[in-house]
């Protein structure tokens, strides 16, 4: 590790490296654990704290890679004119909403008529550089003040729903509210699991992020932003989750048992993600960053090779824990083809009491992370000594 040389910054590189890790739990978790995809781990009528748990470890890995995405096209940006930013993060937010509808729904699915139509964290990236390849030509202030108002202002409409195919009712799913519903006479289904508004304010905000980074930012300076943003986030996520009105989709209330009341505070919700929800996982990454920038060891040298093939890593494990999910249904004796993912196959629910339990789930991901590490170390060394290749920047 220590003869490659990189211009990146390590520290984002480590964080971005340790949530993509993390979120391979999750995603295991849906192709071992009993129930899979088809059981809801938030729940609190059906989970367990250590189901909960594994889930909500997990809700750090989608803001922290978006917020980081923002923070990328900066420091991408330096050596760049604003036009030339622009039409990179223009062109990408293409590719990526096409590899989202493609080459990703495949990888969730396995069906090859793609009846099953899931827009998740690729496809939010990639429509919100669509916006930001026209935002950055607005001044800095003007765009920390657009990407606050969106992430503390969205969930005032939580209120605004919509239901049904209608042109309007559909543009709403895209830009605010979760969707999930049977389309095309039965034949198809709509899964709008990111619509954007948030993530677009997150991500602006994590371009404002970047200025950090700027090789003559004072790191000391640096460093205290960094624990006290942290902790900003984090206490203001407690006030506004004990007050209880205003920032989740849905309050807290007292349950049956304090670990149950306790889930229920930190329930906070995703889809799409509120205030509560960036607060809670924003404000704790930042500190990381804080504590792990003069860190050097062997476990960070590890997140650095996932954090700096982020893409290249998500579209091989989500076939890999596909593929192993296969075999684990031939292991219980069941059939594989349980897991191609069509219609139909959602329809049913069959897999609903089927499946491993939860500390297998934790054993697979450690051999996926296993498995993956040489695969991905080849191909960031591959990238490091062919950064004349302009094609890599869009992998």
């Amino acid at each position: 590790m220590s003869s490659i040389k990189s211009t990146r910054i390590e520290s984002i590189d480590i964080l971005r490296g340790l949530v993509m890790v993390i979120m391979a739990l999750d995603h295991v978790r849906d192709y071992t654990n009993t129930g899979y995809m088809f059981v809801d781990p938030t729940d609190l009528e059906t989970t367990t704290p250590f189901l909960f748990f594994t889930r909500w470890i997990t809700h750090f890995c989608a803001p922290v890679f978006v917020f980081l995405a923002g923070t990328s096209a900066f420091l991408y940006g330096r050596k760049k004119t604003k036009k030339q930013l622009s039409k990179f993060l223009f062109t990408r937010g293409l590719w990526l909403i096409f590899i989202e509808l493609t080459v990703v729904n495949f990888s969730w699915t396995f069906d090859i008529s793609l009846s099953v139509h899931i827009f998740q964290v690729i496809w939010a990236i990639g429509v919100c550089m669509i916006f930001l390849s026209a935002l950055i030509f607005l001044q800095k202030r003007i765009l920390l003040v657009l990407g606050l108002i969106i992430v503390f202002g969205h969930n005032m409409l939580d209120g605004i729903t919509q239901s049904g195919t209608e042109p309007l009712a559909m543009l709403w799913y895209y830009v605010h509210q979760f969707n999930f519903q049977v389309i095309n006479n039965g034949e198809g289904m709509l899964a709008i699991a990111y619509p954007f508004l948030p993530w677009l304010g997150l991500m602006t905000l994590g371009y404002c992020f970047g200025q950090l980074y700027n090789k003559d930012f004072d790191p000391a300076i640096r460093k205290k932003w960094l624990l006290r943003l942290g902790l900003g986030a984090i206490v203001l996520f407690f006030v506004l989750r004990m007050i209880n009105v205003y920032g989740n989709l849905t309050p807290w209330e007292t349950q049956d048992s304090t670990a149950y009341t306790v889930i229920s505070f930190f329930n906070a919700t995703k889809y799409p993600p509120s205030l509560i929800y960036i607060l809670m996982t924003l404000g704790p990454a930042l500190i990381f960053l804080y504590a792990i920038e003069s860190v050097k060891n062997k476990f960070t040298n590890i997140m650095v090779v996932f954090g700096r093939v982020p893409f290249f890593y998500y579209i091989i494990h989500l076939y890999v824990i596909h593929l192993i999910g296969m075999v684990g249904l031939v292991i219980l004796g069941e059939d594989w083809k349980e897991l191609i993912l069509t219609v139909d196959r959602f329809k049913s629910g069959y897999l609903f009491n089927i499946g491993f339990d939860l500390w297998v789930s934790y054993l697979v991901w450690f051999v996926v992370i296993i498995l993956l590490y040489p695969i991905c170390n080849r191909y960031m060394k591959y990238k490091l000594g062919n950064k004349d290749k302009w094609w890599l920047s869009y992998l």
